[in-house]
């Protein structure tokens, strides 16, 4: 093709723009400002609880005035008739880490010690009710090495040989401490699928992470924190709900099923007939209208159990609690658009509380916080200067998964682990749901600026990874054992991250984080050491750097 033919083509392709609702990856920047435009009322959220790249597709007037107008933030062009046309990236992420590992919410990407990095990029077609994308991922961790706790005992049985050196430390999960001892590659078929829409039904398959609830850092249920899995899906879009003839609005609603195929990783066991598990998911959402507009309400439940296509039944809720692994929340979020505020909480649980029949009402009224877990957070925007277009935003979560404490007349519980599910909440060694908060608590706190080229945040976390193990450690036994009494695993983090859009087609985006891990190996490392023990400290620093280039 000539130069001619090819200035040719790219005038077309620029006349051919046109402006409808553009899909973001989750927790992606561009998808993070759109959410800062609809906390001030600019824009409206296209979903209510499940989203998806798919799902997530906002919309904002070319002539609204907002910070980064103007700005290439995913340009969508049409082809022929009703089909339409988006690239995204190619995306390239970098990171790297000094002492341990760390980093979450990134899909199949691993952060561990030493450096990492992951490229995604793709294309999508739509048209006619067919959406078609296609954008997988690339990631490589050198997987340096780093002291961690060897498996002992009966977790490493557990591991069958396989994974006795890598695997969790205590429990039976495949969430391994590190992936083998060697660099390696991964490759996911990311934020890919094919679907089909009818006005808001809709119906996919594919392997596009779920995002659910409101949760900002630590999603409960589920998140794009692990490797994305093979899933079909039918439900209902974000719909308006208007009786007929007398027009009444009577708010919005939202309703998705799925199921899913979930694979173990190679440092879990050697038992190649429970390589597979499968997940059934359920979502629900409702927005009332008028007075209690901003409001919504919704309700999740997922269920892991193993793969055989008998277990298609576990779509429906059971009360039998056998085989299956079953875990489910409720929440509330409000948005206040006049004060740019927002408001949100989910309870979740993880087992049916006891009573006189599992499940019965007396067992919640006798004692409802049988595994409960909960999440409250906050978003609010700050208007810094806006005759110069700067803006601020606060957000705060606060997570905790602690093991409620009538298990210490059972067994020791944590919320991603299961009895008979061996591999837990997890999909290829990683965490399903929340990635800093699977058993202990994190509390998170970000200051964000928005401004005409970009945005730049300060950022504290403190979390502990996993009380649940020194919870553990108490069933059943005397108060007086106390070497556990100091020997909380903590992380404190505080860093800064920007992103800068340098060109209309390209942005570039940095940030360091100082991570101090406090007694990182509990108290395996001081035997012989007298009480009290005096606490280890790991000092970790992690870099990171992404580069951007978008089709103008």
């Amino acid at each position: 093709m000539n130069t001619v033919k090819v200035s040719i083509l790219v005038l077309l392709l620029s006349i051919c723009i046109i402006n409808i609702p553009a899909q973001e990856a989750l927790v992606s920047d561009t998808e993070r400002y759109y959410d800062f435009l609809a906390l001030q009322g600019l824009t409206e959220r296209p979903y209510l609880n499940y989203r998806t790249l798919s799902d997530s597709a906002w919309d904002i007037a070319t002539d609204a005035a907002h910070p980064w107008q103007g700005q290439n933030l995913g340009t969508t062009r049409k082809l022929f008739g009703d089909v339409s046309m988006r690239l995204y990236g190619p995306e390239l992420f970098m990171s790297g880490n000094t002492a341990a590992p760390y980093g979450q919410n990134d899909g199949a990407l691993w952060q561990g010690r030493g450096f990492n990095t992951s490229l995604t990029g793709g294309i999508r077609f739509e048209g006619y009710g067919v959406e078609l994308t296609f954008k997988p991922q690339l990631a490589f961790s050198q997987n340096a090495a780093f002291d961690y706790i060897t498996p002992g005992g009966m977790q490493k049985a557990a591991y069958a040989g396989k994974a006795d050196t890598f695997g969790y430390f205590w429990g039976t999960v495949d969430a391994p401490q590190r992936f083998g001892d060697d660099p390696f590659f991964t490759y996911d078929w990311g934020d890919s699928e094919v679907r089909y829409t009818w006005k808001t039904l809709t119906v996919g398959f594919g392997t596009q992470a779920i995002w659910l609830g409101p949760s900002y850092l630590n999603s409960m249920l589920h998140s794009n924190n692990a490797p994305t899995y093979p899933k079909f899906d039918i439900g209902l879009r974000k719909q308006r709900i208007v009786i007929p003839r007398v027009n009444w609005y009577w708010g919005d609603v939202e309703a998705r099923i799925w199921v899913g195929y979930l694979s173990e990783s190679n440092y879990f066991d050697n038992d190649d007939s429970n390589d597979h598990n499968m997940i059934h998911g359920f979502s629900f959402a409702y927005s009332p209208p008028g007075v209690l507009s901003g409001l919504t309400l919704f309700a999740n439940r997922v269920c892991v159990v193993h793969w055989e296509w008998e277990n298609l039944k576990f779509i429906i809720p059971s009360d039998t609690n056998t085989i299956e692994d079953q875990k489910a929340s409720f929440g509330v979020s409000w948005l206040f658009p006049k004060a740019g505020l927002e408001v949100y909480g989910e309870l979740g649980v993880d087992d049916f509380v006891p009573g006189g029949t599992d499940g019965s009402i007396e067992g919640y009224l006798r004692y409802p916080f049988h595994t409960m877990m909960y999440t409250v957070g906050l978003k609010k925007t700050l208007g810094i200067a806006p005759t110069r277009d700067i803006y601020g935003e606060i957000i705060f979560e606060w997570n905790s998964m602690e093991m409620s404490q009538d298990f210490q007349f059972q067994w020791p519980s944590s919320p991603y682990f299961h009895g008979t599910i061996r591999q837990g909440y997890t999909n290829g060694g990683q965490w399903l749901g929340a990635g800093s908060g699977w058993g202990g608590n994190s509390q998170y706190l970000e200051f964000k600026v928005y401004y005409p080229k970009g945005t730049s945040s300060l950022f504290f976390h403190r979390n502990n990874p996993d009380n649940n193990f020194i919870y553990s450690k108490a069933v059943k036994t005397s108060a007086s054992e106390n070497p556990y009494f100091k020997s909380w695993k903590a992380n404190f983090i505080i860093g800064v991250s920007t992103n800068y859009l340098l060109l209309n087609q390209l942005s570039i985006g940095g940030g360091i984080a100082y991570n101090l891990i406090i007694n990182p190996y509990y108290y395996f490392d001081k035997a012989g050491k007298p009480w009290p023990f005096e606490d280890d400290y790991l000092h970790n620093l992690s870099f990171h750097m992404s580069i951007k280039w978008m089709i103008p």
